[in-house]
């Protein structure tokens, strides 16, 4: 199971790796790590990391906000899951004037709602895209014309894949 953990602005990638029990083997950027968990009382967790202790308290303000309290520090951090990383790249995606529409995350297909040669206004739904089990829709930010369209209905895409060309 993987993560992207963001704090003060810093994304970090998170992977459990193995539990057996309270042991867990994580791999934090790259960087392997075993360490020993316990929750001793709720939101209270006991941590052994090479040797050395640490007591964290965590507080959430909702299932992705935490606020983490060590005996000398509080940090901010979210839990920057898939669904929160897929938001997050189509509304970057959609505030674009890109040359050509695509989408974050791998899916499929489900309408393709213009003609090479259209035009289109500003806002216009042009594809519809199911990608983790939500239909989306893909709209251009501003008036253009519908140059080529590399896809058709029912075809596996990628993320970040080109599909529709514009003018």
């Amino acid at each position: 199971m993987s993560y992207e953990i963001k704090t003060n602005g810093d994304l970090s990638d998170i992977e459990i790796l193995n539990r057996n029990g309270n042991t867990f083997e994580v791999q934090i950027d790259g960087r392997k790590y075993e360490l020993d968990l316990v929750e001793v009382e709720k939101g209270v967790y006991s941590i052994l990391l090479e040797g050395k202790s640490y007591n964290v308290e965590l507080t959430t303000s909702d299932n992705r906000n935490y606020t983490v309290n060590t005996l000398y520090h509080s940090f901010d951090v979210e839990v920057v899951d898939a669904e929160t990383r897929y938001m997050n790249n189509r509304k970057k995606h959609s505030d674009d004037d890109a040359a050509f529409i695509s989408t974050p995350m791998p899916g499929k297909v489900v309408k393709i709602l213009v003609k090479e040669g259209d035009k289109v206004k500003g806002g216009d739904t042009v594809i519809i895209v199911s990608a983790m089990k939500m239909e989306s829709e893909y709209k251009v930010v501003n008036d253009r014309t519908i140059k080529k369209i590399l896809v058709s209905e029912g075809d596996t895409i990628e993320g970040n894949q080109p599909l529709i060309l514009l003018d």
